[in-house]
């Protein structure tokens, strides 16, 4: 006869006849990308299997769980559109449940209390492992398991009196209903001890999915020290909100195709978890601002206006005094090349002011070489006796006057792009010179030929 305090082992997994799956971060500052991506994967399987997303905010740190840090978690599920299914648990409102769940199992003989610690500062509840390897399926990794003597008992109430961790989640999973747990492969360790609250709780054990972790080049956990780590950061510098969505799904899921610029609807239709790889995920951030180019080269113009016009004059560009017509020439031969909306002032300023600065390393290799200015100089005066100023016959031109003057055409065209730009980059310089106009073109011709004039250490 089994006398042993563990009356609960796991059987078989019933069939889940609906899917629950949740979202718990523990809001302590920026909303790191590995969290955010784990709370896409949940909401992309809720969403393909017609099941229930839900929230639940692990605000248990008082210090650190400041209204500021809860705010920034809601602030980047708003922004990517994640939306949740039922109202947010706060897990610091449950804890007379993870106290009350604590006395039973003090009273099941699955618990005791200990000076843990030899503080004297009162009992701690330690959580009784049952003494047995425990092992657990992995929808993504398969059979996991851990021997018993690898298993020490765990506290599970401090003593202080407040909760541990691994008490408070696993009892709030079993309130909310979940029936799928998809974290970070971080919680693998966690999760043996979880199993094993679960059976002594008498809760369903979830089915449990394990993602690979986000590293970087080198292989280690991406951090703020390899680029943008946290949500708000790409939000600020300009990423679009479904691209950004795109782009994190991809980080170790694939559709199975050649797919990867995909909408909302195509993701939560393809979305099987799993595909989901096992092995950990490289961030590229070339990548990320690629996709997020694609998506804003597919915007309808009107659509982009505001990110463009928005972000030149939250940075001193006045577009007062240009036509509805000039500014819509610039947008677009801009939007197909703008890949973050961040990098629109310094890609774009030199359309809207005559006081932009001038690329040192341009000046220097295009303004300063030998004969480069008098190159401008001749090319500006048979720009200013052109009759039809537009890209075509200012190509014409171009190319004329360096075959006249012995040179390739990329000889005048480089010189020209820093004089009329300040840029050593950019989109087409005839698209530009008919644009800007032949007063303008001529004027900024003439200004970079008296100021640039005399050896390079005048710069």
């Amino acid at each position: 006869m089994d006398t042993s305090p563990w009356p609960f082992h796991r059987g078989e997994t019933e069939k889940i006849m609906s899917i629950r799956v949740r979202f718990a971060p523990s809001p302590t500052g920026q909303v790191h990308i590995g969290n955010i991506r784990a709370a896409i994967y949940n909401w992309l399987f809720a969403r393909h299997h017609g099941g229930k997303f839900l929230l639940r905010v692990e605000d248990t740190d008082r210090e650190r769980s400041t209204p500021e840090a809860v705010a920034t978690v809601f602030a980047a599920l708003q922004w990517l559109e994640i939306d949740y299914d039922e109202e947010p648990v706060y897990q610091s409102s449950r804890q007379s449940a993870h106290l009350e769940a604590a006395e039973k199992l003090l009273s099941a003989g699955l618990a005791y209390k200990a000076d843990k610690g030899d503080t004297g500062k009162g009992e701690a509840v330690l959580f009784k492992m049952p003494g047995r390897d425990l092992s657990f399926h992995d929808e993504l990794k398969g059979e996991l398991s851990k021997k018993a003597e690898d298993l020490q008992d765990l506290v599970i109430v401090r003593s202080n009196g407040t909760p541990v961790f691994h008490l408070a989640n696993v009892v709030d999973d079993i309130h909310m209903g979940i029936t799928h747990v998809i974290r970070g492969d971080d919680h693998i360790e966690n999760t043996y001890r979880h199993v094993a609250l679960y059976e002594a709780l008498q809760g369903q054990v979830p089915r449990f999915a394990h993602l690979p972790m986000i590293v970087n080049a080198q292989g280690k956990p991406y951090s703020k020290r390899d680029g943008a780590a946290f949500v708000g950061e790409f939000r600020d510098q300009g990423y679009r909100a479904d691209a950004f969505f795109n782009y994190l799904v991809l980080l170790g899921w694939a559709p199975g195709d050649d797919r990867e610029v995909m909408s909302r609807a195509e993701i939560v239709q393809a979305f099987d978890l799993t595909q989901v790889k096992s092995s950990a995920a490289q961030v590229d951030l070339a990548k990320c601002e690629w996709m997020n180019g694609e998506y804003i080269r597919a915007m309808p113009l009107e659509e982009f206006r505001a990110p463009f016009t928005e972000t030149l004059t939250s940075n001193g560009v006045d577009l007062s005094g240009f036509s509805e017509e000039y500014t819509r020439q610039v947008m677009e031969l801009m939007q197909v090349r703008t890949k973050l909306y961040a990098k629109i002032p310094d890609d774009t300023r030199f359309f809207f002011c005559e006081d932009f600065e001038y690329n040192e390393k341009g000046v220097r290799k295009r303004l300063q070489r030998d004969g480069a200015l008098d190159h401008l100089s001749a090319l500006r005066e048979r720009l200013a006796t052109l009759d039809d100023f537009t890209a075509v016959s200012l190509e014409e031109c171009v190319r004329a006057v360096a075959e006249e003057r012995g040179v390739s055409p990329g000889e005048l065209m480089h010189p020209t792009r820093v004089a009329v730009s300040g840029l050593t980059y950019g989109p087409g310089l005839f698209e530009i010179l008919e644009i800007l106009g032949r007063d303008r073109v001529g004027a900024r011709m003439q200004r970079v030929g008296e100021r640039f004039a005399g050896p390079p250490a005048d710069l």
